[in-house]
């Protein structure tokens, strides 16, 4: 059985993001702590929120690929970004990579006034599911 990403009638159906995930048995879930726009150093790349965006996709992407994981894995995306920042540049940077093949993901998206990391302003989190054969 397959990961199912289901936009249900009744329910908005937006190009960006889906409903309800059902994951099968058997399948690993696979949870991605909160990654901002930071190096390996743990400096943050940039001011800019676009840039700050990309890396934190980036940041996730390695997460995953330490256990055989990839962005096309991930069901479900949390977005926090800082008030200060220029939500579309931040959001519009990546919205095409949190998307999975056919389905969009789930998406919880927030803006807040103050991150963890100084100068951050985005983290994102994920959840992944990987049906091993």
């Amino acid at each position: 059985m397959d990961i199912s990403l289901i936009r249900p009638a009744g329910l908005v159906k937006s190009p960006a993001f889906s409903h309800v995930a059902v994951v099968p048995p058997g399948a690993t879930t696979i949870h991605v702590g909160g990654q901002n726009g930071v190096d390996e150093s743990g400096k943050i790349v940039s001011d800019d929120a676009a840039e700050q965006s990309i890396r934190a996709v980036e940041n996730a992407a390695i997460a995953l690929a330490a256990v055989e994981a990839t962005l096309d894995d991930v069901i479900s995306w949390t977005v926090l970004i800082h008030q200060d920042a220029d939500l579309r540049a931040a959001y519009g940077a990546v919205a095409s990579r949190l998307a999975r093949d056919g389905e969009p993901p789930l998406v919880t998206a927030a803006i807040v006034s103050a991150l963890g990391v100084p100068g951050a302003l985005i983290e994102i989190s994920a959840v992944a599911a990987v049906v091993r054969a």
